[in-house]
């Protein structure tokens, strides 16, 4: 009889073949190799995806920048100024603030400063007596207190400002804008202009200011000069009050009885900061705006990278099947595609997020803003583009993963 060897090395028929696994690091490999056998077509579905994170990006860096150099802006100028202005009567007609608004509003017991200036009426500025009358470049001209630049927060560009002195001779400072329209950019003892049919010496130019903008077109003069040369009636039409942040609100209460006892109802009071903030948030409602664009350019990029996978699962269906024949499971190649379409998106959305840092800091440098990204902003960007690729990618991926080994030879 004879005796059968068993070799017991070998595995019986029935045993099972240890499952196939592909860990993380595989598929990332493998999702990356998909990539790089198709270039340029994986560098266009990603400057999709780009544009759109770009543009979320910088539109949200520009308006914290914008935010930010307004926080400091009120931070140096402060919140703290009120101004007074005559408003109208029950009639309609122009209101008037009395002579001595000033020095009632000073009365004030919180009150720090207050300062006025007072419209000239029909005096024009012009550059020469050889320019036509009609050409007087809107520049307004204003009977103005010495004090009225610690008050308003402005600066000095060039020369100085009014003195005691200088306050009651023909002397003049002129706005910002308004020396620009005079084509003046410095202020010199032998520089001046003709105010009000006489010639007046520009002894200063201020620098933009914030808080009080009407000054930045205007020429001003001293009070005592106003009324010695140009018939000024001596009424102030605007009041400039400072006062501790804390007590603003209770004595803007109390503002237009103080200005006007016997008609406070003909009393306007304002808060120049509030215009700012105002400004501000119209800023915000337009930065809305520019995201909803930002969101469809995003939305855009998604159908790019939607349509690169599925037509790569069309041209790689011989691939899927050699790896479907290798052993490869359907789970493995629905991994395979969907980290190809992560992968895509996510090397867009960090080239966008790149792009819209150095849109946002390029913009800001040119405004002379602190640049601000919110770190928010870019996590959002960026995790915006991971969903938007796996929900790209999930259909293309799902369809190859069904795709049966034999099919896809075939096919392939």
């Amino acid at each position: 009889m004879t005796v059968t060897a068993i070799d017991e090395t070998r595995p019986e028929p029935s045993a099972a073949l240890p499952p196939s696994r592909l860990n993380l690091r595989d598929v990332v490999r493998v999702g990356l190799h998909g990539l790089r056998t198709r270039p340029t077509r994986a560098l266009l579905s990603a400057l999709g995806i780009a544009i759109g994170i770009a543009a979320m990006v910088a539109v949200v860096g520009i308006s914290a920048s914008s935010r930010a150099q307004l926080d400091a802006l009120l931070s140096r100028l402060g919140t703290n100024m009120l101004t007074v202005a005559p408003g109208n009567s029950l009639s309609g007609a122009k209101s008037q603030l009395p002579t001595e608004a000033p020095a009632m509003i000073e009365r004030i017991g919180p009150v720090e400063t207050v300062s006025a200036t007072g419209m000239v009426e029909n005096a024009f500025v012009y550059r020469s007596d050889q320019i036509p009358v009609a050409e007087s470049n809107s520049i307004s001209v204003l009977a103005a207190q010495t004090d009225l630049p610690a008050t308003v927060g402005a600066s000095v560009h060039s020369g100085a400002w009014l003195n005691d002195a200088t306050a009651r001779f023909p002397a003049v400072v002129l706005g910002n804008a308004a020396a620009r329209r005079l084509g003046l950019s410095h202020a010199w003892t032998d520089v001046r202009v003709l105010l009000g049919g006489r010639w007046f010496t520009v002894v200063g130019i201020l620098d933009p200011v914030a808080l009080a903008p009407e000054l930045d077109s205007s020429a001003l003069i001293g009070w005592p000069a106003a009324q010695t040369y140009l018939d000024f009636d001596g009424y102030p039409t605007t009041v400039y009050e400072r006062s501790p942040d804390e007590t603003v609100e209770s004595v803007l209460a109390v503002l237009p009885r103080t200005a006007y006892p016997e008609h406070p109802e003909e009393v306007s009071v304002s808060r120049p900061s509030d215009v700012l903030e105002a400004k501000n948030a119209a800023n915000t409602t337009l930065t809305a705006l520019l995201l909803g664009l930002g969101a469809v350019s995003l939305l855009v990029g998604g159908v790019g990278v939607a349509n690169t996978m599925v037509i790569s699962v069309l041209e790689r269906r011989g691939e899927i099947g050699l790896r479907r024949a290798l052993g490869a499971t359907g789970r493995h190649i629905l991994f395979q595609f969907l980290t190809e379409a992560v992968l895509l998106s996510l090397l867009g959305g960090v080239a966008g997020a790149l792009i819209g840092v150095g849109i946002t800091a390029g913009y800001a440098a040119s405004q002379g803003w602190p640049a601000v990204v919110p770190v928010l902003a870019l996590a959002a960007g960026l995790t915006a583009t991971v969903l938007v690729g796996a929900i790209a990618g999930l259909y293309p991926a799902i369809r190859a993963g069904r795709l049966a080994p034999t099919v896809a030879l075939a096919s392939g």
